[in-house]
């Protein structure tokens, strides 16, 4: 969501004094109204690691959107573009019969990404027919076969993680600033601006609760904590899809004193030299 102009305080955006430190990239680039995929941010990102890297710099990337991360390090969503006609036609029926119907539809067609695909998740939802029908096959049969192979040298593949309780504690923290320090504006702003309750973009992390408390739909002292508990539930989200790159070298961190310390490690063995491999082995030191 940080590549969307406007969307600064729900998305953690870096503060123009963080982005004056260290070049940042991929930020502000398209509108709330533009679709930006994984395919395409794996083009840009490469783009860029070797822009970056021909001015003998060193890229790091950084994020908790796995599915761009793998997009990134397993190469480009391969002849997976998507039909335009079908997902506006299949978009229209969810506004017709409901996103039940349509994940009722997926479920004998796909029972793997039924289960996996949340049953409110439209997106996912009308990708996964959209697959169907563009390719004849079960999204999770063929899911293996969408990447291109790897094509970047990567020198180590780390996951900070924190004790769950500790976790979940930083989380509700963390949305509270956001709830609090100017989230409610942003989206007023946006809205003002003409952008629709029903983008995609207001329906992520925040943006969602934060436009049901605007249109009345959620109660001031619930939409916080809707937040919160939806944040929570990203973040065990987010370490599932971690867990299954076995490359990933986890890194337990507590309180805030690891910083330094663990940025003087990662600099010394960025300054190691990379070594071409397919990122899923587990050769990570």
């Amino acid at each position: 969501m940080q590549v969307y102009r406007g969307m600064d305080v729900g998305t953690g955006k870096p503060s123009p004094a963080e982005r004056a430190a260290v070049p940042h990239h991929l930020l502000d680039i398209c509108d709330p109204t533009e679709t930006f995929s994984a395919s395409v941010f794996a083009a840009r990102a490469h783009a860029l690691v070797e822009e970056i890297r021909r001015r003998g710099r060193r890229p790091i990337l950084v994020g908790g959107t796995g599915l761009y991360l793998r997009a990134f390090l397993k190469g480009r969503l391969a002849g997976t573009g998507g039909d335009p006609a079908i997902r506006a036609r299949l978009t229209r029926e969810a506004e017709a019969l409901g996103t039940q119907a349509l994940h009722d539809r997926l479920r004998p067609l796909d029972p793997a990404t039924a289960a996996r695909v949340h049953p409110k998740d439209l997106f996912r939802i009308i990708r996964a027919l959209e697959l169907l029908e563009t390719t004849g096959r079960p999204p999770s049969e063929i899911r293996p076969d969408l990447w291109e192979r790897p094509r970047v040298a990567v020198s180590a593949l780390l996951v900070l993680n924190r004790e769950r309780e500790e976790l979940y504690r930083l989380i509700d923290e963390r949305a509270r600033r956001m709830w609090d320090g100017g989230l409610l504006e942003e989206v007023r702003r946006l809205l003002a601006a003409g952008y629709g309750s029903d983008l995609r973009t207001l329906k992520s992390l925040g943006y969602r609760q934060a436009v049901a408390y605007l249109e009345g739909r959620l109660p001031e002292a619930e939409a916080p904590a809707a937040m919160q508990r939806a944040t929570r539930n990203y973040a065990r989200r987010q370490l599932t899809w971690f867990r299954r790159e076995p490359a990933a070298l986890w890194v337990t961190v507590r309180g805030w004193d690891w910083v330094e310390p663990l940025a003087e490690k990662i600099v010394a063995r960025l300054g190691q030299p990379e070594i071409p491999r397919d990122y899923r082995t587990t050769d990570v030191e």
